[in-house]
């Protein structure tokens, strides 16, 4: 099986409670990514993996019966997005020269979540 290459990087935003983001951050696992609320209450994530979020088991590893719940937690999230921010996620990746290669956006704005990847095409214009 080849090992997927992939960055993780977002532009921060602000959230309503730190602490309860916090709380939900520490029941998730995110791989390798890191992640951080600040003291000014700015939420990002960062590192060299794809974003996939897993629930935590009791011991704090990823539960992996349960499954990816990327777009679960996401949605906890959006409550705690403040208004008029908007958290920006991406990711980009390839396993070694092969076709495909890996790409997502998360968009998260309080109490909603937009999703995008290389799946669409769409004209452009002239």
């Amino acid at each position: 099986m080849a090992t997927l290459h992939a960055a993780t990087a977002s532009r921060g935003a602000h959230v309503t409670d730190a602490q309860a983001v916090r709380q939900l951050c520490d029941a998730h696992c995110f791989g390798m990514l890191e992640w951080e609320v600040t003291e000014t209450g700015e939420f990002s994530v960062w590192g060299y993996d794809a974003f996939d979020v897993y629930e935590a088991d009791d011991e704090g590893l990823p539960d992996y019966e349960v499954g990816i719940r990327t777009r679960s937690f996401l949605r906890q999230l959006s409550q705690y997005i403040a208004p008029d921010a908007k958290l920006d996620i991406q990711t980009a990746g390839y396993t070694k020269c092969r076709f495909p290669v890996h790409a997502q956006r998360y968009v998260v704005r309080e109490n909603e979540v937009l999703h995008a990847d290389l799946g669409s095409l769409d004209p452009i214009d002239e």
